[in-house]
């Protein structure tokens, strides 16, 4: 019997199964590639909680409670988000300095990651208002126009109708928010600090936010002309007219007063 002659490799095979190796390779990073990164995702916000309950523990448990849940010195901060974290502790409002009828803005004594951490342990106390991200303030893709109207439909009672600020009772006030950054403006808007009411995406969308945040950055900036001269604050034309009546017409009493004075003394010498 004639021996069966063995088969002969094609050149190309060795080739083919060493795509089949890389491809098989590949598909077992690409299965077990996303859960590694989650699982670090999760590792770094646990050590960030971890990190952010002991800068709690020794800044803000004396008042607000060991576990957040508020005292007879602070509200609770059990759903407040990390938004307000980030703006009352970003803008050095928190921790208070004393007791009063306003949290004042102040130095800021944390740096941001510390400012981050401590926002990731409150977040982890129940659901909130979360930190806007920098696509969500940009001015990017804004409708200055229809931020001003919304602002002056909104928030120009308290703020006037160009954010200076002004005066409300009892000590309060609606801080100027000529030099705010667009982040708090936007966690302003979020969270209600303070006296301010809150206007979560429910009631002003996340896009009329942008477009409110980029009015406020126009409205008092170079880019914005004034024709009118003195602004007076920006609260309007009822201020500027008073001004002119009471300084005006001020004026002109007195020029009149003394011009009679001047004309009497005349006549008597």
């Amino acid at each position: 019997m004639k021996k069966l002659s063995a088969r002969r490799r094609h050149p190309l095979a060795a080739f083919v199964v060493l795509l089949l190796a890389l491809a098989a390779t590949g598909g077992l990073y690409t299965a077990f590639a996303p859960a590694d990164k989650a699982q670090a995702e999760e590792t770094a916000q646990s050590l960030a909680i971890e990190e952010g309950k002991k800068l709690y523990a020794v800044g803000c448990s004396s008042c607000h409670g060991t576990g957040g849940q508020g005292s007879s010195d602070g509200p609770s901060l059990v759903g407040v988000g990390s938004a307000a974290v980030d703006f009352q502790v970003g803008t050095g409002r928190m921790p208070l300095q004393q007791p009063g009828a306003q949290a004042p803005r102040k130095k800021v004594i944390y740096t941001q990651a510390e400012i981050d951490q401590m926002a990731a342990y409150i977040a982890s106390l129940g659901a909130g208002p979360t930190t806007p991200t920098a696509k969500q303030y940009s001015p990017e893709g804004a409708d200055i126009a229809n931020g001003g109207t919304l602002f002056r439909n909104n928030c120009a009672q308290c703020h006037n109708f160009t954010g200076e600020g002004g005066a409300l009772t009892n000590g309060k006030y609606a801080p100027d928010l000529t030099d705010v950054s667009p982040k708090h403006i936007y966690e302003a808007m979020q969270t209600g600090p303070q006296n301010m009411p809150s206007f979560p995406d429910t009631v002003l969308p996340e896009q009329e936010k942008k477009d409110v945040v980029a009015y406020l950055q126009t409205v008092n900036s170079d880019r914005s002309e004034n024709p009118g001269g003195l602004k007076l604050g920006g609260i309007g034309p009822v201020a500027e007219g008073l001004f002119a009546w009471i300084f005006g017409l001020g004026t002109l009493i007195a020029v009149a007063i003394w011009v009679a004075a001047r004309t009497a003394k005349a006549k008597k010498s």
